[in-house]
């Protein structure tokens, strides 16, 4: 029986998620978008329309921070598969309303409780992983962080340590955009979520043990295929937290590259406090959250799609031994922010974050992925979702001993 699908959100990953879905129809049932602003899922389906995609697709008011409005929704709508791109703030209401009804859970990011900023590690143990035996109780499929980067990077640590290791070492997951979106500065992504990321101590697993520093405090210069020379930072990021479970005796780190411009800009914002969640009083007594005024004064990240042009670089940097011979592997893709933009009408950033969970979607229906219990990515076999992300747009290459080809 066809699996209908819900989609959550109406961001920029969402519009990249629905258009998948939607050229990928055959592999499901009815589908649906839900948003807090039902005007804006609506134009999203506008958009798949105007790409000539005659698809039935219905848009739905949902306040997502209800989870029994969520499993109202689903109910109604008889949904087999949701597929979480809203704030990173609703994703345990959502879980909670899939493990209510029996639903198919992906998300693309961890849970973040808004009133809590950069908490200690490991986060999924915080909130996802105390849903683990609901979920198995209920028989719900629930994958975690199937975006990019948490998701296929999970899923190339997984190849590496299929096919190329018996013992693995080290993983360094690189996310460089080479990008240039003509404005004098903006996020890719939700600005909220993405200075919360970076005003905390960074966390990474090394030695066997978390290690912290401070945000742009650790930083190396990488040559990568395609993008070239760059400068990354020892960045806190989602995956982490799931890989150091997996790869407990590996030193697992993230670095996400920087220009001047923005570490210039983030610098003097935090310094005024001007990221900071915590409310302020203006000498008219109005109270205001320094972090939500500037995400409001910046641009919609959505809005920089049409201008942007040049190329990401995201990858997986493993090393270990095979049979006690030292080696190591890149495992990466490229994408294009223009390419992007003309397939879907979101920039690069949006694509590479929305392509996955489609992915995902698809091998839960097929049953490749349907587990019924909740898993993150790199617990899932990692050559089906990676060939299939080739057909939906997003190829996999190898760096090995034999030199750059395709996986």
């Amino acid at each position: 029986m066809a699996k209908n699908v819900l989609i959550i959100g109406a961001g920029g990953v969402a519009q990249v998620v629905a258009h998948k879905v939607a050229q990928n129809a055959k592999e499901f049932g009815t589908l649906h978008i839900a948003s807090r602003t039902v005007s804006k899922a609506e134009q999203i389906i506008t958009s798949i329309r105007e790409k000539g995609h005659k698809v039935e697709f219905t848009a739905h008011p949902l306040d997502a921070m209800d989870s029994d409005a969520v499993a109202a929704l689903i109910r109604q709508i008889d949904a087999n598969i949701v597929i979480n791109v809203g704030s990173a703030f609703v994703n345990m209401t959502v879980l909670q309303g899939c493990i209510d009804t029996g639903a198919a859970y992906l998300d693309t990011a961890i849970h973040e409780d808004p009133a809590k900023v950069c908490e200690t590690p490991p986060w999924y143990g915080n909130y996802e992983w105390k849903r683990r035996e609901a979920c198995e109780a209920a028989g719900v499929t629930a994958i975690l962080g199937v975006g990019f980067d948490p998701g296929v990077v999970n899923a190339y640590a997984r190849l590496a340590e299929d096919e190329y290791f018996d013992k693995v070492e080290s993983i360094d997951i690189v996310d460089i955009n080479a990008g240039s979106h003509g404005r004098w500065f903006a996020t890719n992504f939700d600005p909220e979520i993405n200075f919360r990321e970076f005003t905390g101590t960074v966390y990474s697993w090394q030695k066997g043990a978390w290690q912290e520093n401070k945000m742009f405090e650790v930083g190396r210069e990488w040559d990568l295929p395609v993008v070239g020379k760059q400068t990354a930072y020892l960045s806190g990021h989602d995956e982490v937290h799931s890989l150091s479970a997996r790869y407990k005796d590996a030193d697992v780190r993230f670095w996400m590259g920087f220009g001047a411009h923005y570490i210039n800009v983030f610098t003097v914002l935090q310094n005024l406090g001007l990221l900071s969640e915590q409310p302020v009083k203006t000498a008219e007594g109005t109270e205001v959250v320094p972090l939500k005024l500037v995400k409001a004064v910046l641009p919609d990240p959505s809005s920089l799609a049409p201008d942007y042009v040049g190329k990401t670089c995201i990858g997986d940097l493993v090393k270990g031994t095979q049979n006690g011979k030292p080696g190591e592997v890149f495992i990466y893709n490229v994408a294009d922010h223009k390419e992007a933009f003309n397939e879907v009408g979101s920039q690069g950033i949006s694509y590479t974050a929305g392509v996955p969970p489609v992915a995902a979607a698809i091998l839960v229906a097929r049953g490749t992925w349907d587990v019924k219990k909740m898993a993150n990515v790199e617990e899932l076999p990692a050559r089906p979702f990676l060939e299939l992300l080739g057909d939906l747009g997003l190829p996999t290459r190898v760096i090995d001993a034999t030199g750059d080809h395709p996986l």
